[in-house]
């Protein structure tokens, strides 16, 4: 296919070209509208770039194919059968995937260490998860992808589960054996999703971990926003094999999905795309070597521990993407919540995650000598100062095992039925009605349904007062747990 096209952007020039007048949507038509204190901000491009593709960027049969050209792009530049382009993020992605993979009432097998959306999509779609617990790394807290053969149990304790969604990389980098997973689940017959929102580069340089088409997972969404070069929610739906139907996962996602998809992410995701092809090996490989600088200089600072490779060599996943710098902060007596606020505050540098143990920095094409020196000068001033940095009060952290909490309902009943609110005191051994998900990464420590354990209580409560942030709890100071009421309990 000639991939020097843009069919999206192709058709965005041809329509200026035009002079087309729109007497539909946008209201601010191509930016005439604009409040020009909004357009200083902006910048008027973004606004004459935002026309719908039904009746603008191709016309009202759509018969010009211009988004089903740009997927198939897509597709042939991964090697996947089908590609389906998502406005709405991976966040509603995972979703649309979940339900072409099972319906309400129907058992699915999930990665506990889920981000939050998955955990939503389960509550929407009601099926009923069975979760395959993380490999938990002690030394570090941290949990890892699991590994096949926990799939492979947990299939064969539960034969009518109709497939498996795997989480992979983590937002920490380590990445599952996708290809063994994918196997275990293809013994079943039952189809792998592959929830790769950290993954959208992978398939553009050998040296990167496998990714979950070319590893034989039948359904993979990438966020193309958080490692690519698209504009935030830019997703992607990637389809091989006959396990999942393309009609299905068409039809689920025009169900969920926008009918005003935005001609911006059609485009970011199209010239993305085009880039990859042409230029992506030579662009990754100069952010794989910068990475590899950036971690090796981190190693020698006091007090700041990264890690690497050595995190397959300890069996605890089996790939590890290097454009992630994980850096432990622990020794320098600080939490990685506050070295993310003093970074932030005294050398305007933003990472990506931090939690009770670590920060995180992607590393992507679009780093330069300065990003990279101002990341490392950051860090280098992080060590210097960490003596003056008020420490804040200690986050309890519980033993891994502990954080492993009994499913006693189904997740959307939780949810949905009738609920009571409880003092911290009074959480434990109630069935929890809400998500509670320190966030970032965003993975729930508490799920609808799941019962909560003084440990978590503990945990999470320390956490607030060291000020993690909890966004989706009903009562973000968790001074209160909403749990099932009662007389709903049975």
């Amino acid at each position: 296919m000639d991939h020097s096209r843009a069919p999206v952007l192709d058709a965005l020039e041809h329509f200026r070209a035009r002079g087309d007048i729109v007497f539909g949507p946008p209201g601010h038509k191509q930016g005439r509208g604009v409040d020009p204190r909004v357009a200083d901000v902006l910048g008027l491009g973004v606004f004459r770039a935002d026309v719908l593709l039904l009746n603008g960027l191709d016309d009202r049969r759509e018969s010009q194919g211009v988004l089903e050209q740009a997927q198939e792009l897509m597709a042939d530049a991964v090697g996947a059968e089908r590609a389906f382009f998502s406005t709405c993020g991976s966040s509603l992605s995972v979703k649309t995937a979940m339900l072409a993979a099972a319906g309400p009432g129907e058992k699915l097998l999930l990665s506990r260490n889920a981000h939050k959306s998955v955990i939503a999509a389960v509550v929407v779609n009601g099926v009923e998860p069975i979760w395959v617990h993380p490999k938990f790394d002690a030394a570090r807290h941290l949990a890892h992808p699991p590994e096949p053969d926990d799939v492979r149990r947990r299939l064969a304790e539960h034969p009518d589960a109709k497939g498996m969604i795997l989480i992979t990389p983590t937002d920490w980098g380590t990445c599952a054996d996708i290809r063994g997973v994918a196997r275990a689940c293809h013994e079943a017959d039952v189809p792998l999703v592959v929830d790769e929102a950290w993954g959208a580069h992978l398939p553009f340089h050998p040296d990167l971990p496998a990714w979950g088409i070319d590893a034989e997972a039948d359904l993979v969404v990438t966020s193309v926003h958080k490692m690519g070069g698209a504009i935030e929610q830019s997703s992607v739906f990637h389809l091989q094999y006959d396990r999942i139907s393309p009609e299905a996962l068409k039809q689920r996602e025009d169900l969920l999905g926008t009918t005003s998809s935005s001609t911006l992410v059609y485009a970011t995701l199209d010239g993305w795309r085009r880039q990859m092809v042409e230029h992506g090996r030579e662009l990754l490989d100069g952010a794989l070597r910068r990475a590899e600088r950036l971690r090796a200089a981190v190693d020698d600072l006091d007090g700041l521990v990264p890690m690497g490779g050595e995190v397959v060599e300890e069996g605890h996943a089996a790939a590890y993407d290097p454009l992630k710098i994980v850096v432990d902060v622990r020794q320098l007596g600080i939490s990685g919540m506050r070295a993310a606020e003093w970074l932030r505050a005294e050398r305007h540098v933003d990472v990506g995650s931090s939690d009770t143990c670590r920060i995180s920095a992607s590393i992507t094409h679009a780093d330069d000598d300065e990003t990279e020196s101002v990341l490392l000068e950051a860090l280098r001033a992080l060590v210097a100062a960490a003596g003056s940095i008020e420490p804040g009060p200690p986050v309890r952290l519980p033993d891994p095992p502990a954080l492993e909490l009994e499913q006693a309902r189904l997740p959307r009943d939780a949810f949905f039925g009738e609920a009571e609110h409880v003092a911290p005191e009074k959480a434990p051994g109630r069935i929890a009605a809400e998500t509670v998900t320190p966030y970032p990464p965003g993975v729930p420590v508490i799920a609808p349904g799941e019962v909560i354990t003084a440990e978590v209580v503990e945990y999470l409560r320390s956490g607030v007062e060291h000020g993690m942030l909890i966004p989706d709890a009903a009562d973000p100071s968790l001074d209160t747990f909403r749990v099932v009421a009662r007389g709903a309990e049975g």
